[in-house]
């Protein structure tokens, strides 16, 4: 016992300099010595090992890998069950919303279809072209007021289209 004892007061801190080259995490490293060493005292005679110190290199070095493999598994298992189930769930709420979206530019093609030509043309250089309703009079050769009352008359008669057909969709 007094050999162990001296064993590991002898490789504690060069076996700690040597597990700090593969990882930074100091109580990992910590638990991996104390492992190596409760294995060789179950499991070893110190007798029977030729090169002592070569054995515990290589056991902490062994074990910091398995650590490492053990911990990529369970991050693996997490990202495979957990993400996966969320990521299905967000495809299936997107399929929806893209449907829905789809749906929805058709029903907006059917109203602005079922406006008149100027209409369509100053809700057209308003909203899609982003036109100031001062550029819009000169492109449409209509005065101001005119131009805020067509885009008025425009918008009602989309919501009159939207409320009459809104409930079948």
């Amino acid at each position: 016992m007094t050999d162990f004892s001296h064993l590991y007061d002898k490789n504690i801190d060069s076996l700690f300099a040597f597990g700090m080259k593969f990882t930074s995490d100091r109580e990992l490293i910590k638990d991996c010595i104390h492992d190596v060493f409760v294995k060789l005292f179950t499991k070893h005679d110190l007798d029977s090992v030729n090169n002592i110190e070569s054995y515990l290199y290589t056991s902490l070095r062994n074990r910091i890998n398995d650590e490492f493999r053990r911990t990529v598994r369970i991050c693996d298992n997490e990202i495979n069950d957990n993400s996966m189930r969320e990521m299905a769930e967000n495809e299936a709420y997107h399929a929806a919303y893209i449907e829905q979206q789809s749906t929805l530019s058709a029903c907006i093609a059917r109203y602005f279809d079922r406006l008149s030509p100027r209409q369509r043309q100053i809700i057209n250089l308003y909203y899609m072209e982003q036109r100031k309703y001062d550029d819009i009079c000169q492109i449409m050769g209509i005065n101001y007021q005119s131009v805020r009352n067509l885009m008025h008359r425009s918008i009602s008669r989309l919501r009159d289209y939207a409320a009459q057909i809104q409930p079948a969709v």
